[in-house]
C-alpha cells in the first residue's frame, strides 16, 4: 500500500515515542552505577569519572540548541530515524573500545544523537496531540517511560557486573533496542501535519525564538527544576552516607524508590493533569517538593532518609508539563525549536546545578550545604509557580494554538 494511502496509527507512533524515551533513559539514567566501575578500573578522581554525565548532557544541550530545528525542516521521521542510527552505530562501538577518552567522546556523540531523535520525538507528540491538554498529558506519559528506563538501566548494569560481565555491554543492548526502533520508524506512517506548510525555525529564527519570553520562561522553570531534582539523583547517595538510624535498608535503596515513585507518579500525573488545572498541579507540587527538602534540612538524616525519595513522586509530573507547556506555546511548525531550546536550557542546569551544589558542599565540608542550594532553587521554583498559579501568564496563547489541533 502507497505510504501517501496508508492509514496513520496513533498508537503505533505512540507506543514508539514511548519506547525512545525508555530506551535512552536506559544508558542516560545508569551513569551513577556505571561511574564507580569507571572510576575503578581507570584510577580515576570523582571529577574525571563525572565526564561519562557531562559529556552526554553537553551532547544533548548542543543538539537541542544547534539542531532542535531539524525537526522542523527534515520532517519528524527523518529527523528520529537521524538520531536513532547515530545513537545505533554509536552504541554498539562500546563493545570494541577500552579507553576512558575514547568512551567520553562515544558519550557526547550519544547525546548528541539523543538531543536530535529527542526533539523529533517532542514535535511528533504535537502531531499526535489532539489539543494542549492532550500534549502535557501525552507528555507525561512518555517520561513516565523514561522513568522505566531509568530504573531498569541501572539494574540491567548491576546484573552485568554480578555475573562479571563489563557494564559496556548495556549500551549494546541499547544498540539493538535502537535498531528495532529505526525498523518500527521506517515501517510507521507519520501524521500529514508533520509536513510543513508554513515557516518552521532554521539557525537565524532560532536567536529570535530565544528572545521569546514564553520560551525564556519555561526555559527558566525547566532549569530550576532540573538543578532541584538533579540534587536528589547526583548527591542523595552521598548526603546519606553513614546513616545509622532504624531505616538502613531505606537509606541503601534511597535512590532507586526515588526512581520508581518518579516513573510511578509520572502516570498518575496524566491522570491528574485531565481533572486539574495543569497551573493548580505543578504548584501543589513545588509546595510538597519544598517542604520535602526544608524537612530533610532540618530533621537532618534521621528525617532525610524518607523525605527525600518521597519527592519523586511530586517531582514526576514537573518536568513533563513544563516541557510540554513550553512546547505548545508555539506552532506546530516550531516544536522541534522550542523542544530544543529548553532541552538546551535543561542540560546546562544538569551540568552546573550539581557542580555548584558539589563546590559548596566541599567549601564547607558536608553535602547538607549543597542542599541547601537545592532548597533555596525549589523555594524559587515554588515562587514561580505561584506567579504562575495567580497570572496564569500563558492561557491566552495557550487557548489560541488549541485551534491548530
Amino acid at each position: 500500500m502507497n505510504a501517501a494511502v496508508r492509514p496513520v496509527n496513533p498508537v503505533l507512533i505512540t507506543g514508539l515515542t514511548y519506547l525512545m524515551f525508555m530506551m535512552f533513559a536506559m544508558t542516560t539514567d545508569a551513569v551513577g552505577v556505571i561511574i564507580p566501575e569507571v572510576i575503578r578500573q581507570y584510577g580515576l578522581t570523582m571529577t574525571q569519572a563525572g565526564a561519562f554525565h557531562y559529556a552526554t548532557m553537553a551532547g544533548i544541550a548542543l543538539a537541542g540548541l544547534g539542531l532542535g530545528f531539524l525537526a522542523d525542516q527534515m520532517g519528524r521521521k527523518w529527523t528520529i530515524i537521524l538520531g536513532l542510527s547515530l545513537f545505533a552505530l554509536n552504541s554498539f562501538l562500546f563493545a570494541v573500545g577500552d579507553d576512558f577518552l575514547f568512551f567520553a567522546g562515544l558519550l557526547f556523540v550519544s547525546g548528541l544523537a539523543i538531543g536530535i531523535f529527542k526533539t523529533g520525538a517532542l514535535a511528533l507528540i504535537g502531531d499526535i496531540s489532539t489539543s494542549t491538554e492532550s500534549h502535557t498529558r501525552v507528555m507525561n506519559a512518555v517520561e513516565g517511560f523514561f522513568g522505566v528506563g531509568a530504573i531498569l538501566g541501572p539494574l540491567i548494569v548491576a546484573q552485568l557486573l554480578i555475573t562479571g560481565a563489563s557494564w559496556k555491554w548495556l549500551y549494546v543492548i541499547a544498540g539493538a533496542l535502537c535498531t528495532l526502533l529505526i525498523l518500527t520508524a521506517f515501517l510507521v506512517r507519520y501524521p500529514a501535519r508533520q509536513a510543513r506548510s508554513e515557516p518552521g525555525v532554521n539557525v537565524s529564527g532560532l536567536l529570535a525564538l530565544m528572545k521569546d519570553p514564553f520560551a525564556l520562561s519555561f526555559s527558566g522553570l525547566a532549569m530550576l527544576y532540573v538543578g532541584v531534582e538533579t540534587a536528589i539523583y547526583v548527591w542523595m547517595p552521598t548526603l546519606l552516607a553513614g546513616y545509622k538510624g532504624p531505616a538502613v535498608w531505606l537509606a541503601v535503596y534511597a535512590l532507586s524508590i526515588f526512581f520508581v515513585l518518579r516513573a510511578a507518579g509520572r502516570f498518575v500525573g496524566a491522570w491528574m493533569l485531565a481533572r486539574l488545572a495543569w497551573t493548580q498541579v505543578l504548584l501543589v507540587s513545588s509546595g510538597a517538593i519544598l517542604i520535602c527538602f526544608v524537612a530533610a534540612l532540618f530533621g537532618g538524616k534521621a528525617v532525610a532518609v524518607y523525605v527525600l525519595p518521597l519527592s519523586g513522586l511530586f517531582m514526576s509530573v514537573m518536568y513533563p508539563t513544563i516541557n510540554s507547556k513550553g512546547i505548545s506555546c508555539f506552532r506546530k511548525a516550531q516544536h522541534g525549536a522550542a523542544g530544543g531550546v529548553i532541552l538546551f536550557f535543561t542540560c546546562v542546569s544538569a551540568v552546573v546545578a550539581p557542580l555548584a551544589m558539589g563546590a559548596v558542599s566541599d567549601v564547607f565540608g558536608d553535602a547538607r550545604y549543597g542542599f541547601m542550594l537545592a532548597t533555596v532553587m525549589a523555594l524559587a521554583l515554588f515562587a514561580a509557580l505561584l506567579y504562575n498559579r495567580l497570572r496564569n501568564p500563558a492561557a491566552a496563547r495557550l487557548n489560541a494554538l488549541n485551534a491548530e489541533y
